[in-house]
């Protein structure tokens, strides 16, 4: 049931990108807020979380006894492990997300296109650190990339652009943006509102510097 009241918090969220990924497939969860993914995908699903630094099947967030400081994600957040869980070289799990296996993942972003296009690695600014880990290999290689963002910074301006304009990660990679507002499908149509927290499609329309549609 879509949700009414907004804005979500990560966990909501997080829980609402849960909700849409297919049972059966091959996920990777980007740095930050889309770690909490893992805590709230569905039991029985099949759902295969990679993570780059070298494992498949990972598990939700690991607390109190689980930790284990040598089983970590890519964002060195301590996890636990399913069974079936395996371990690989860094360079194998590079390869896996290169060539194409993974059907979905999951990243955050500083802008985003209404096309599609991705910036998430820099801001351009002098003083920033540029920090692209492994989300070039990921947009270009996954099936599907659903970003998982705030849909407006600290100052109030839209994340979700007509073009961006911080250094690029890809072109034409997202095909759907989970804000803490509104869901919102993205490609070369341009942008189309799945679902909105707490605000209509026409305060949207007011606020963000692209046309939108709804799905």
């Amino acid at each position: 049931m879509p949700l009414t009241t907004g804005p979500l918090t990560p966990d909501e969220l997080a829980e609402v990108v849960a909700r849409d990924i297919p049972a059966g497939s091959y996920v990777n969860l980007g740095i930050g807020r889309p770690t909490k993914v893992a805590d709230h995908l569905p039991d029985g699903a099949g759902i295969v979380l990679h993570t780059e630094n070298g494992m498949l099947n990972m598990g939700p967030a690991a607390v109190g006894d689980q930790v284990d400081p040598d089983l970590t994600n890519a964002g060195k957040v301590p996890v636990t492990e399913l069974p079936g869980a395996s371990y690989f070289h860094h360079a194998d799990s590079f390869a896996m997300m290169r060539g194409g296996h993974l059907d979905v993942c999951v990243l955050g972003a500083f802008q985003v296109s209404a096309t599609g296009d991705l910036a998430n690695w820099h801001t351009g600014a002098p003083d920033a650190v540029p920090a692209v880990g492994g989300a070039m290999d990921l947009a270009i290689g996954a099936k599907q990339v659903f970003v998982m963002m705030t849909l407006f910074d600290k100052k109030g301006r839209s994340k979700l652009v007509p073009a961006c304009t911080y250094p690029l990660t890809g072109t034409g990679c997202v095909s759907r943006v989970y804000t803490d507002v509104a869901v919102i499908d993205v490609g070369p149509d341009g942008a189309a509102v799945r679902e909105t927290f707490g605000v209509t499609v026409s305060e949207l329309r007011d606020r963000l510097p692209v046309p939108l549609t709804t799905a």
